[in-house]
């Protein structure tokens, strides 16, 4: 049996989600779907706005075969990060392609970029150049691209396509790669038909219907809902009482900024905004947040940069004939529940669980160690 990974947040599924999987189906309808999925923090810098449970049952619900779980040090980090987590565990898994959303649906572009990154001797220079004119990380690597290859790319999904190439090829994964066309208006915060995963959530946040923009069987998943903001009076206390300078992300400078605005802004937009330049981008700031929250240190961050353990969230039979199939292969253990006997970079994640549960209260922590969905021909879990 072959297998195409994807690598997605699901914050929340909406009818685009759906059309990338559909097409996938389609296209290659023999194959084990395996999805890498964030747990309940985002590389976006926020809160999932629904726990990894349902968005794991949603995602079964949906199509997906196999569900695997991106550990917290990676699934919050910028997009190298994120991607060499994510493609670690797929490598891991033997799964034969990878396929992603793209804006340009242009993958030899794409691949070209990548390319460039790696081996073109000029491209590190030119980003310390570009960045010590003030411009930020993304911008002074999109100016040296064009620089280089006369070629830009500004869009999210092709930026992380090229993160997602690059660390294919960096770590030499027996990995191929393909792109589906995005085809809804990243940029528009406006509900429609495909419409983005942010305009949901800002929708969601503003007490609006979202019936018809997202599959119908989702919307009964939609309480107990988390947003960054529930988290701001936590947020303000640590900021006020901690030394900040130990949490990942945190820049010398950056620290004593927070800790001299904190006490003039009522939320975590106006923090942002306070803080906002262009060396420190609005995505950037929100995962400073988010590790600021979490006890994300720099010291927890060196010790969590491999994938020690494979996390099963959820299956069908599909997906668990697929497991059953290359679990031999497999050199890092594959966890479906949790003992107390735990990992350290897995005991971490449990302490996140209950971070994120303070606001809900939803006993997450339990179904931390007694939970793995399984989807056969009757659902049960």
């Amino acid at each position: 049996m072959k297998s195409i990974g994807i690598i997605a947040e699901y914050n929340p599924f909406t009818n685009g989600h759906l059309y990338h999987l559909n097409t996938i189906k389609e296209k290659y309808p023999d194959y084990a779907i395996v999805l890498v999925m964030n747990g309940n923090f985002t590389q976006r810098g926020d809160v999932s706005i629904i726990d990894k449970w349902k968005r794991c049952e949603i995602a079964l619900n949906m199509g997906v075969n196999l569900v695997i779980e991106l550990p917290f040090s990676f699934a919050t980090q910028s997009a190298d990060f994120f991607s060499y987590g994510a493609l670690c565990i797929l490598n891991k898994l033997k799964v034969d392609k990878i396929i992603f959303g793209s804006e340009s649906d242009d993958i030899n572009t794409l691949e070209i970029i990548a390319k460039t990154q790696l081996d073109n001797e000029d491209f590190d220079k030119l980003v310390k150049i570009y960045s010590k004119l003030g411009n930020n990380y993304p911008t002074a690597i999109s100016n040296a691209i064009f620089d280089l290859t006369n070629k830009k790319i500004i869009t999210p999904n092709d930026l992380l396509g090229v993160s997602y190439i690059k660390t294919i090829l960096e770590n030499k994964f027996d990995i191929k790669y393909e792109t589906i066309k995005r085809l809804d208006n990243y940029h528009n915060n406006d509900l429609n038909d495909l419409g983005s995963a942010s305009a949901i959530r800002k929708a969601l946040k503003e007490g609006k219907s979202i019936n018809g923009y997202v599959p119908d069987m989702e919307i009964e998943y939609f309480n107990n809902m988390h947003f960054l903001e529930d988290y701001f009076n936590i947020l303000k206390y640590k900021i006020i009482t901690e030394d900040l300078s130990i949490y990942q992300t945190i820049d010398e400078g950056i620290d004593k900024k927070l800790k001299k605005v904190i006490n003039d802004v009522k939320s975590v937009d106006e923090l942002i905004m306070a803080i906002k330049s262009k060396r420190y981008t609005y995505n950037k700031i929100r995962r400073m947040l988010i590790h600021i929250l979490c006890d994300f240190t720099k010291d927890k961050a060196n010790s969590f940069k491999k994938i020690k353990y494979i996390r099963i969230l959820g299956f069908d039979n599909k997906g668990r004939n697929y497991l059953n199939k290359i679990k031999k292969e497999i050199d890092v253990p594959i966890i479906s529940k949790i003992t107390r006997e735990k990992d350290s970079m897995l005991d971490y994640e449990i302490e996140t669980t209950k971070i994120y549960d303070i606001i809900t209260n939803d006993n997450l922590v339990k179904k931390e160690f007694n939970r793995i969905i399984y989807r056969g021909d009757k659902s049960n879990d």
